[in-house]
């Protein structure tokens, strides 16, 4: 995570621990590259070192948007939900719904980071609850503001790159872009 400067563009210390990210046989790597076509869906697979009992934040961000050079709407958080019992994320609340990789074209890789943090207990956020279906408020987010908010405490991450593919044009049209 420091070669590839997630520390500190995102966070400022690598997490004790790996999150686990498959998209069906496609694993996360620590920086390894998959396409925007690869990662359009959610991640089939995401487990971390849970404790029982236990509530958990994820979030998935790019800190290069629109480009690794020029980031100016850092951090464009493409996931986020908290209050996951375990790692079950399908059980926790949604504040973004998952919008896959969309790097626009000719801006080289980007990094899609995920992190999960350990909460303090349950959550009530007054951030906005966002679709995938547009890209509002998801632009210029920090997950280190938001955890700092919520004295959440990071336990885990991992990340990969990706760059533009054709599938980014339907994203576009998702999001109404």
């Amino acid at each position: 995570m420091e070669e590839h400067k997630v520390v500190p563009d995102v966070i400022d210390t690598v997490p004790p621990h790996v999150v686990q990210v498959k998209f069906n046989d496609l694993e996360v790597q620590l920086g390894n590259t998959l396409t925007p076509t690869q990662v359009q869906k959610p991640p089939t697979v995401l487990t971390w070192p849970a404790e029982d009992g236990s509530l958990y934040t994820l979030c998935m961000t790019d800190p290069d948007a629109p480009s690794r050079e020029s980031p100016k709407y850092r951090e464009w958080h493409h996931w986020l939900v908290v209050n996951v019992p375990g790692t079950n994320v399908d059980q926790g609340e949604t504040l973004s719904q998952y919008v896959g990789s969309g790097p626009p074209k000719g801006t080289g890789l980007h990094r899609y980071v995920y992190l999960v943090f350990k909460q303090p207990g349950q959550l009530s956020c007054d951030e906005p609850k966002l679709t995938n279906t547009s890209g509002d408020h998801r632009g210029c987010f920090s997950i280190k503001k938001f955890a700092s908010k919520y004295n959440l405490k990071l336990v885990a991450g991992n990340f990969y790159q990706a760059e533009y593919d054709s599938y980014c044009d339907e994203i576009y049209k998702q999001l109404g872009m």
